[in-house]
């Protein structure tokens, strides 16, 4: 017997087995966001930089349904709190005081957004539904993460909204578009 042959003997059973795709899946989403967040584009007149962390959420939702998408958000959640720099701070952004600040609305709507996009996308994928599913979740985060801003700084609603909604719609469908095609691709795969 070759050697070569052994070795697909014994590695097949493993790329079958439900749970270990499962897993990989949820850890790559998980990460995919977390070096997401170290592409940042901080804008002059708003604590909230611009990244790519929300297309990963919403495509999440999208590829991993909603279950092993909001365990996936989570995960990123849980890495950050437990120091890892997986956050759009500065240099090494982590820890639980993070999740405290002007943009812990945003990163604490994720597992939930994540969720919303699965649950709303159905199944059986198809176009109409996961952009109603993103479109609705990414709206979670964003106003999430104004609200979590207006209660943390005292500002009204609409003040916040300035900082932290507005200034992110055209970005975010940009993201929505990707993120439904990239997805649609990509298919179900938990």
């Amino acid at each position: 017997m070759q050697t070569g042959t052994m070795t697909n003997i014994a590695i097949r059973p493993m790329i079958r087995s439900r749970p270990l795709v499962m897993t990989v899946w949820i850890l790559a989403f998980a990460i995919a966001t977390a070096l997401s967040a170290n592409l940042r584009i901080p804008l002059p007149f708003t604590p909230v930089p611009v990244t790519l962390q929300t297309f990963f959420v919403l495509m999440a939702g999208l590829v991993l349904g909603p279950g092993p998408a909001a365990v996936s958000m989570a995960l990123y959640l849980v890495a950050g709190a437990f120091g890892l720099p997986v956050w759009a701070g500065a240099a090494g952004a982590s820890g639980l005081g993070y999740l405290s600040g002007v943009t812990a609305g945003y990163l604490l709507a994720f597992p939930v957004a994540a969720y919303l996009a699965g649950m709303l996308s159905g199944h059986e994928l198809n176009r109409k539904r996961a952009y109603v599913a993103i479109v609705a979740a990414g709206l979670l985060i964003l106003a999430a993460g104004t609200s979590w801003m207006a209660l943390l700084t005292g500002s009204g609603l609409w003040e916040a909204s300035l900082l932290g909604f507005w200034p992110f719609l055209l970005g975010d469908v940009i993201k929505t578009i990707a993120a439904v095609e990239i997805g649609l691709r990509i298919g179900r795969r938990c």
